[in-house]
């Protein structure tokens, strides 16, 4: 068992050591990331050249920077990358020049609502250059002449991603994906990087039904180049999620899958119906994460979205604000556990045949009575194996019945695995 008043401390303590990389879709920060990775995990890297076409898209450059900074007439640094890495623009292309105010204010990017933070903007696809300021900042510059500099590099290179892959006994595969792409911001991006290393920590030590696969990929270049690169692999996977934005404060939000009633979309759903917290539940759109690559209609997998509050929905979305004092050890741990417990589902979710199917067997010569301590215990117990043995005619699974029957997927299992070991339950082959 997981010790999870511990396991919070420790996703976090891995986001602490990842969050000053600069990293973006490309280029030497996401490669940094991914080496820490490869201490946790097994974590096979991937690099595929600038220029190859991804279905519509094509590789971009790659684009690595050294250093940027703003100085006034003084020689002072006013704006400097080397203080916060989100004060440049992301894929800001080399420049190195003075100018006045006025000129340089038409590269200039804050946030006036929130004037002490630091906006996240990037220039992936348009070759520009900018830097991102508070707006305080921003109000206290002067008539001057400035001193601009972005020491980048943009050049034919690589994208590059990591795949973690845990054998199971089926090669079915359950897919878990997350970007690793942003640079300085916590919620969006480390949390779910961190909190993917840690399920695939815990689960590599598992006996697992399934295979599982991580991937650790920029933001939507990423999951296209996968999925063009992948396209003959694609119908072994059977069950996906999309982690983002796991690390906060708010209840646990799932978007559900393009196709909306999925094992993943049910096995999620009925793990939080069963929680006794807050959550929501969302259908898809095409708006968002990974998850619309993932199904869109060319693909349509079985991928939804896990999140604590989505993207847009918390004030510090995109900003240096989304740092670690926004991050809680104990919202972290309790997503990663959700997670288990609905893998715990889709891996013991199965198809049963009664073996003594006219009538009720006789359970209290068996000992199945009261096999159970506690009155509620007992109760809940004997109904889920009266539901199981009523069901389990070769066509509903376990999660079937525990939705019908009202009662908690582990409680069905429990009723399951007990007539299972008395000769009165049969597994059959799955029936879709």
């Amino acid at each position: 068992m997981l010790e999870t008043s511990s396991l919070g401390d420790e996703i976090y303590s891995l986001i602490r050591e990842l969050y000053p990389i600069c990293r973006s879709i490309t280029g030497e920060g996401f490669r940094e990331t991914l080496a820490r990775i490869q201490k946790e995990i097994p974590l096979d890297v991937h690099e595929v050249p600038s220029g190859t076409q991804v279905f519509d898209w094509t590789v971009p450059k790659e684009w690595n920077i050294r250093d940027a900074y703003v100085k006034n007439s003084r020689g002072e640094r006013i704006i400097d990358f080397k203080r916060h890495n989100l004060h440049v623009v992301n894929y800001s292309v080399p420049v190195h020049r003075k100018m006045s105010l006025a000129e340089l204010r038409t590269h200039l990017h804050t946030l006036p609502n929130q004037p002490d933070w630091i906006p996240y903007r990037t220039s992936y696809y348009k070759e520009s250059w900018g830097f991102c300021l508070s707006h305080n900042q921003l109000q206290a510059m002067r008539e001057d002449e400035y001193e601009v500099c972005i020491d980048s590099a943009l050049e034919n290179g690589s994208l590059t991603y990591g795949q973690c892959y845990l054998r199971g006994q089926s090669s079915a595969e359950v897919l878990i994906s997350c970007h690793a792409c942003h640079p300085s911001l916590c919620n969006d991006n480390l949390s779910s990087v961190a909190m993917a290393t840690f399920l695939a920590k815990y689960l590599g030590q598992a006996q697992l039904r399934y295979s599982y696969r991580f991937l650790f990929i920029p933001g939507t270049i990423g999951a296209i180049t996968w999925l063009s690169q992948n396209e003959d692999h694609l119908d072994a996977i059977q069950h996906g999620l999309v982690l983002t934005c796991v690390g906060d404060r708010g209840h646990i939000t799932y978007k559900k899958s393009r196709r909306g009633d999925a094992d993943i979309d049910r096995a999620m759903a009925h793990v939080l119906k069963h929680s006794g917290r807050r959550y929501d539940i969302e259908n898809f759109s095409p708006y968002g994460y990974d998850e619309r690559q993932y199904c869109s209609p060319g693909f349509n997998l079985p991928v939804g979205c896990f999140m604590r509050t989505p993207h847009r929905k918390f004030l510090e979305y995109h900003s240096s604000a989304d740092n670690l004092e926004l991050m809680d050890p104990a919202s972290l741990a309790h997503s990663l556990m959700t997670c288990l417990s609905a893998f715990y589902v889709l891996e013991n979710n199965r198809w049963y045949c009664n073996q003594n199917p006219k009538c009720e067997p006789q359970l209290g010569r068996r000992g199945l009575y009261h096999a159970m301590g506690g009155d509620r215990g007992q109760k809940l117990q004997e109904a889920a194996m009266l539901w199981v043995l009523n069901q389990s005619d070769g066509e509903h699974t376990l999660l079937d019945i525990a939705e019908r029957a009202g009662l908690a997927f582990d409680t069905v299992h429990d009723a399951a695995s007990l007539l299972l070991r008395h000769g009165l339950l049969k597994e059959v082959p799955a029936q879709r």
